[in-house]
């Protein structure tokens, strides 16, 4: 794995992720699963969803593999269990071109502390009362 080989990420208080892969799929299966919460036309969740499914796509082996998302939804409905596919981390991170695989899971830790907070909050919902006049405007 190239996780492990890897002694230090070179960001102050982020630690190297002893597996990488296996967290940021539970981070994204937790998000998914967090956005449940939020109405399917609520901007936020299309979007959010499809950068999420977008990323674990990315997480394929080969070709002809399914996300791990799916895969793991598959395993658990079929009650199998099956090895996890343990693609090369920095291929993935050249793909993405976002950071290291470390800040992306803090990324992906962050969004889903936000998610929970954006279903309490019910962005989606109108104003309880209107707002007062040059609320949205901008200079």
């Amino acid at each position: 794995m190239a996780g492990l080989l890897k002694r230090t990420t070179g960001l102050v208080g982020l630690a190297v992720e002893a597996k990488p892969i296996e967290k940021l799929t539970l981070v994204y299966n937790k998000l998914l699963t967090a956005l449940q919460d939020v109405p399917k036309e609520a901007a936020y969740r299309e979007y959010t969803e499809q950068m999420v499914n977008d990323r674990l796509a990315s997480l394929q082996q080969r070709p002809g593999d399914l996300p791990l998302l799916l895969r793991s939804v598959c395993l658990k409905r079929n009650g199998k269990v099956a090895s996890p596919v343990e693609p090369d981390v920095s291929k993935f991170e050249n793909k993405l071109k976002v950071g290291q695989i470390e800040e992306i899971i803090k990324q992906a830790e962050d969004e889903l502390f936000l998610t929970r907070k954006m279903a309490g909050w019910k962005t989606w919902e109108p104003l309880k009362e209107e707002a007062p006049p040059g609320q949205w405007k901008w200079p």
